[in-house]
């Protein structure tokens, strides 16, 4: 199977020229020894060494076979393509010789193509001769035809005469170009003047369209065969622009007409002009409500008659139905801003907010069922923009504050007249003094924020606003009110003659006004009331309680006077007479309802413990031994206890009452050892931080037995001791002013005893 040496010569030639052959044949062998270790590995295989070797042999002749007949095929199709070669070459020269033949040819019948030109020339002259002879019968009846037209345009025929005037217009438009084309400008003037007519019919002719197309509405009605002729012309027109300019080599005089857009223009003119010019007198006071309900009924109306039968009469993209859709809305917006120009009253203002926010909108005007789902206004601008909502809330906001105000001061003139009248305040139907003020007022407010609602949530959060400040602005007023009849009542105390009832339904009705201030917030779940309004209404509060304790002391004060005296000390009715008095006004005071009651008691409690302890430090009483300050001490047991216990029937607490400082003040007098006197007015200064030190020397004073040296040490004791008043704690002594004590006389370098 190996190759022999003279083989391996012979082939190496053409081993270094097909070098693939080599490795070709190298794998070959490769894959026969492979085959042949594979086979023969075991001795008994040997036997078949003949048959395979003759398989083999077999094999590679049939190989051999066809890769003669193979490369045999391919040397046959190379020789014939050589030959169509050889072939194709001679073809080609001999084109080239005929071509320089032909070329000599055609250069020596140069000259005679010359005379041809001249003939093409006069060709071309003649055909053009003809023409104009074939258009001279037309020109010559040019206004003649224009005669017609004019005729046919009176008798409403605007189809035939938008046909004539089209021909004529093509005439003088073939003429112009021709005229164009050769550049004889200065005979386009000529032609133009011939043809001037058409001018005056193209504006007849438009006049009447634009008629019709401004009568569009009620013609698609009664009667649209005018109304589509107007249409089909001004396609037809449309069309023509459009070829003129897509050719661009020359464009007429008067073109392009651009009707379709003038169509538009005409229509939304028409409807601008029908519905939005109003006499100034309509567009305010009840005439307002009148107008817009008109204009809700004919805009409907109207785009029902567009949707329904204009749109039929139309080419589908002329959007026939949302272009009036825009216009009437644009319109409208325009028309409102023109009547929110005019000083419109709170009503009017009310009224075109609720028209363009809420009824524009709604199922009676553009959400009418007739109307949807084709007319769609959401994907147009607001009606009215949002600065412009603001700002006419705004102006609906001060409208109605002016109203308010004005209400409100005809009610606190009614009420401060109220006071002076020779009969009682009403009574609810438990017994409390009140007057009809708050329910007037609240009423008047709450409705204002429930009228404003139906706008929106924002004009009902400003008119809530303004209810509150005009609200505070009453209660400054009602208290400036207050504080006249309180001059004049302390003028002539006869007048008013119930001034403490009117005193009492006022208080009630303040707290009626606190009490229903949180029922004004839009949102039920806050209810928090505004600080500033709080502090007006308790202002209020305190200028009623002011004035009624002032009734109280000026009745009390004549029997203040007689205190300390001896004959108060020895036993008299004063403290008796103070309760008849304080009994008096409880009665009085049980017309109001439980808080008020309970606050106004505990004031006048604190208004009597202070002019009693006032009394006793301003006009003191000295006691004169041992005996009288056990007098004292008992005068002033009796008086704090019935005075206590009179409190207390009346509904106040022990705890509540200041009258525990007369107590703590007779523990300081009935003191036996008055060395011990300055740890009990540590205790007393612990317990009314209040107390200075004039008071407790007044207190000494009163006892009539403490030496110089005891008065040093309480009040060094004090000056070691500075009080700092506690939150929440209700003075009594600071309230209390009395006499400075003069200092003793001293002279120079000497000692102060």
């Amino acid at each position: 199977m190996g190759m022999s040496a003279e083989d391996e010569r012979a082939a190496s030639p053409r081993d270094e020229e097909w070098p693939e052959a080599e490795k070709a044949e190298k794998l070959a062998r490769g894959a026969a020894l492979k085959w042949a270790s594979g086979v023969f590995y075991r001795p008994e295989k040997l036997e078949g060494l003949g048959h395979y070797r003759r398989r083999e042999t077999q094999r590679n002749s049939s190989i051999q076979s066809r890769l003669k007949s193979t490369v045999q095929s391919y040397l046959e199709g190379v020789s014939a393509g050589l030959e169509q070669l050889r072939s194709a070459a001679q073809e080609v020269q001999s084109v080239c010789q005929d071509l320089g033949a032909a070329r000599w040819a055609l250069l020596d019948s140069a000259d005679h193509f010359q005379g041809l030109q001249q003939m093409r020339e006069l060709m071309e002259e003649h055909v053009q001769l003809a023409s104009v002879v074939q258009v001279l019968p037309q020109i010559f009846s040019v206004h003649e035809v224009f005669s017609h037209i004019l005729q046919l345009l009176h008798g409403q025929h605007l189809l035939e005469a938008h046909v004539e005037l089209m021909m004529v217009e093509q005439l003088r438009d073939d003429i112009l170009s021709q005229l164009h084309l050769r550049g004889l400008s200065s005979a386009q003037a000529t032609v133009l003047s011939y043809f001037s007519g058409l001018q005056d019919l193209n504006e007849s002719l438009a006049k009447q369209l634009w008629d019709i197309v401004g009568s569009s509405l009620q013609l698609v009605r009664e009667d649209p065969v005018l109304f589509v002729t107007a249409v089909r012309i001004i396609e037809r027109e449309e069309k023509i622009d459009d070829t003129l300019l897509l050719e661009a080599t020359f464009l007429p005089p008067g073109r392009p007409k651009g009707w379709r857009q003038k169509f538009h223009q005409v229509l939304q003119d028409t409807i601008r002009g029908a519905r939005f010019h109003v006499p100034r007198m309509d567009a305010e006071g009840p005439g307002l409500a009148k107008h817009l309900a008109v204009l809700q009924k004919d805009i409907v109306s109207e785009l029902r008659v567009v949707k329904d039968l204009m749109v039929q009469c139309v080419p589908a993209h002329y959007n026939i139905l949302s272009v009036c859709t825009a216009t009437y809305h644009q319109a409208l917006a325009s028309h409102l801003q023109e009547i929110l120009r005019e000083d419109l009253d709170k009503q009017g203002l009310f009224l075109l907010l609720e028209w363009a926010l809420h009824v524009y909108h709604s199922a009676e005007m553009m959400g009418h069922p007739d109307l949807l789902p084709e007319v769609d206004v959401s994907a147009l601008d607001p009606l009215m923009p949002s600065e412009l909502v603001d700002q006419t809330e705004r102006r609906y906001v001060m409208k109605v504050k002016a109203s308010v105000f004005e209400w409100m001061q005809r009610t606190l003139e009614g009420e401060f007249k109220e006071w002076f009248k020779e009969e009682e305040p009403e009574t609810d139907h438990q017994g409390f003094f009140q007057s009809a003020l708050p329910a007037i007022v609240m009423q008047m407010l709450n409705e204002n924020i429930q009228v404003a609602s139906l706008i929106t949530d924002s004009l009902q959060q400003k008119i809530y606003n303004m209810a509150l400040e005009e609200l505070e602005a009453f209660l400054g007023c009602l208290r400036e009110a207050l504080d006249q009849c309180g001059k004049e009542h302390r003028q002539d105390r006869a007048v008013p003659k119930y001034y403490i009832s009117h005193l009492l339904a006022v208080l009630n009705n303040n707290l009626a006004l606190s009490n229903s201030v949180s029922s004004l917030h839009p949102d039920t779940a806050c209810r928090e009331v505004p600080a500033s309004l709080q502090a007006a209404l308790d202002r209020m509060q305190k200028k009623a309680t002011q004035l009624l304790l002032e009734e109280l002391l000026l009745d009390l004060q004549p029997l203040c006077l007689q205190l300390p005296s001896r004959k108060w000390l020895s036993g008299s009715q004063l403290v008796g007479s103070m309760c008849e008095v304080i009994d008096k006004y409880a009665k009085d005071f049980s017309r109001l309802r439980k808080p008020l009651f309970t606050l106004l008691l505990a004031e006048s409690e604190l208004l009597v413990a202070s002019q009693y302890l006032r009394a006793l430090l301003q006009r003191k009483m000295v006691c004169k031994g041992r005996e009288e300050r056990g007098q004292l001490c008992h005068r002033l047991l009796q008086d704090a206890t019935q005075l206590r216990e009179l409190f207390c029937g009346l509904g106040l607490e022990k705890s509540q009452q200041s009258l525990e400082a007369v107590f703590a003040l007779r523990e300081l007098i009935c003191l036996k050892d008055p060395a011990l006197l300055s740890l009990e007015v540590l205790g007393f200064i612990n317990k009314y931080p209040d107390v200075s030190d004039e008071h407790v020397s007044t207190l000494l004073d009163i006892r009539g037995d403490v030496s110089k040296e005891v008065r040093h040490v309480v009040l060094e004791m004090m000056a070691q001791h500075p009080q700092v008043l506690p939150e929440g704690y209700r003075p009594i002594f600071s309230t209390i002013l009395v006499p400075v004590p003069e200092l003793p006389f001293c002279l120079r370098k000497g000692k102060c005893a």
